[in-house]
């Protein structure tokens, strides 16, 4: 079980949590970007690619046992801060289309490019699958 730790006073976060406790098995998810499973991308589109990349998370995980209700921590990597704020509205929207209202503590770095090039997000997710 998790615990999502909000300082006393604090306004709450949107999209994400400042803090999550949980305890079990540790699940590390390396950066997944916007391909498929054949590692070819079928869209340039920030959104599309995000999607995917959501959803090669959310593959990853399966393997383990898990889903989007077991992240605990996430960060992402984009290469265009400005695309991603002009987009939030439909970044979330893709983003509870697959993960749910499952929000983990987060970090979101702007770069100046990812390892391959037509990719336009990365993002790495930390699980804790509970011990039963």
């Amino acid at each position: 079980m998790h615990k999502h730790l909000q300082p006393e006073g604090w306004t709450p976060p949107k999209g994400y949590a400042n803090g999550i406790a949980a305890r079990g098995t540790q699940i590390y998810v390396g950066g997944q970007i916007g391909w498929n499973g054949q590692q070819q991308f079928e869209s340039d589109d920030f959104i599309a690619q995000t999607k995917q990349a959501l959803e090669n998370v959310k593959a990853v995980l399966a393997c383990a046992g898990a889903a989007p209700e077991h992240m605990v921590r996430m960060t992402w990597y984009v290469i265009d801060r400005d695309e991603y704020n002009a987009r939030l509205k439909e970044l979330g929207a893709v983003y509870r289309e697959v993960m749910g209202k499952n929000f983990p503590a987060m970090s979101c770095v702007a770069v100046a490019a990812l390892m391959e090039k037509r990719a336009k997000v990365e993002i790495e997710v930390t699980a804790v699958l509970p011990d039963l």
